[in-house]
């Protein structure tokens, strides 16, 4: 069963280059306006994406993928300066954080254990470890876990992404205290991280520079 996973996963990968999927990667910000992704490809990308860790594998990652045209236009006031990723993008993909992620980890820890990759004891020391803890973290920690968590699902969609031979653009300029009620999300749960807009290049990113790594990194 897992090997018949991984292999649907992996199916619709037209570039399977590691150095230019990582390096190749740019932020495009004007897409093909004609090109659409489908539901069963975005859910394969999202699904891809999640292999991405969380802390004790709590999965707070959480979409809203904004496809339609009423959907953008409710999107499009709250975006700020990144309008044409809207208007031309195939999707803008709303990354939210679950600050009560932790109601799922009984069903993930059931799901491992069910699924042969962790014994049952193990299973029930983990939960009754983590579930409390969660639980007992005030908003500012649990924030900055799902965001930390989330950010890293969010890099990996944007790999997938270009694996799947689509481009993509980080966005962190949008009105956070409206997203997700903008969306029918409860804001007090659902902590907006990112938007990552995806489709089909219709111009090359940006060519940019980064700083040496002597100069970012120390050894002790």
């Amino acid at each position: 069963m897992k090997k018949e996973k991984e292999q649907k996963m992996n199916t619709q990968f037209i570039n399977n280059d590691f150095s230019d999927i990582t390096f190749g990667r740019k932020s495009v910000r004007l897409y093909d306006e004609n090109v659409k992704i489908s539901y069963e490809e975005m859910l394969t990308m999202i699904q891809e994406a999640t292999a991405a860790p969380s802390s004790v594998n709590m999965q707070p990652w959480r979409f809203v993928i904004v496809e339609s045209q009423e959907g953008k236009d409710i999107l499009n006031p709250l975006i700020r300066f990144n309008v044409r990723q809207n208007a031309t993008s195939s999707a803008m993909v709303l990354i939210f954080g679950d600050l009560n992620c932790y109601e799922y980890g009984e069903e993930i820890y059931n799901q491992a254990f069910e699924e042969g990759k962790m014994p049952a004891e193990v299973r029930d020391q983990q939960l009754g470890a983590i579930i409390p803890m969660y639980k007992n973290l005030t908003k500012d920690e649990m924030n900055d876990v799902v965001k930390v968590d989330a950010s890293l699902a969010a890099m990996q969609l944007m790999l997938v992404a270009r694996a799947h031979g689509y481009d993509t653009n980080p966005i962190g300029g949008f009105e956070s205290n409206q997203l997700a009620e903008a969306f029918g999300l409860d804001k007090e749960r659902y902590v907006p991280v990112m938007i990552v807009s995806i489709g089909k290049a219709a111009e090359t990113g940006y060519e940019s520079v980064r700083l040496s790594s002597d100069k970012i990194t120390s050894f002790k």
